[in-house]
């Protein structure tokens, strides 16, 4: 199992380092036809194929036809690469698109009323969409679960990830620490009960999720939540 660093070391991610991490060598002596992009993808791949456990550079530099040596042109650490994979694969998961804003002043005219927002429109709908997602997100790749544990998960697609759920949140209209206890209900759920992807059944889960909306709906719509 990868920790977040190792015994007796103290490590940073990859995202808090100058250059993202970059090892400061002379490109010029870095090997022909590696890139960091190539080498993330690639880990993606390995990760998938093979899982966590039997992950190692000297694996993935023997899939890229190259020496284990040569891909610490590009990372300075296992640690830093299993960051970047970490965050591709966050980076597959397709975030709902923010709410229409209201208009300034309804409109008076002789039309019939519009409909309301159908519900898979509203912020519950989308928080559906974006807990369902990263549920096959985690079934696809098993290995996210783990380092999201592991590590500090701060790469940009992570935190799109947690802006599209605290603008999901604002719509809510909690405040204070309602809304706190909101964010911190949603995000605990979701590596947890999506961290067992593979064990909870798409109905279990369904019906976990609409117990947690149903909390967030009777919350906000208590007087002074």
């Amino acid at each position: 199992m990868v920790t977040a660093a190792d015994p007796g070391k103290t490590r940073t991610s990859v995202w808090l380092s100058p250059g993202h991490g970059a090892p400061a060598r002379r490109r010029s002596e870095a090997p022909s036809g590696l890139d960091r992009d190539r080498i993330t993808g690639a880990t993606v791949r390995l990760l998938d194929a093979e899982g966590l456990a039997r992950f190692s550079m000297r694996r993935l530099a023997a899939g890229l036809g190259v020496t284990a040596m040569s891909l610490y042109w590009y990372v300075d650490t296992k640690h830093d690469l299993l960051e970047l994979a970490l965050d591709r694969a966050l980076g597959e998961l397709p975030l709902p698109r923010s709410a229409p804003p209201a208009p300034a002043e309804p409109a008076a005219p002789a039309d019939p009323p519009v409909p309301a927002e159908p519900a898979a429109d509203g912020w519950s709908g989308r928080l559906r969409s974006l807990a369902c997602g990263y549920r096959r997100l985690l079934a696809e790749h098993p290995w996210v679960a783990p380092l999201t544990a592991a590590y500090p998960n701060i790469g940009p697609h992570a935190r799109a990830f947690d802006s599209a759920l605290q603008r999901l949140l604002d719509a809510t209209g909690l405040a204070g620490a309602c809304r706190t206890g909101a964010h911190l209900a949603v995000s605990q759920f979701l590596h947890g009960c999506g961290g067992a992807a593979r064990r909870t059944s798409e109905g279990d889960f369904a019906l976990a999720l609409d117990v947690l909306i149903a909390g967030i709906e009777a919350k906000a719509a208590r007087p002074g939540a």
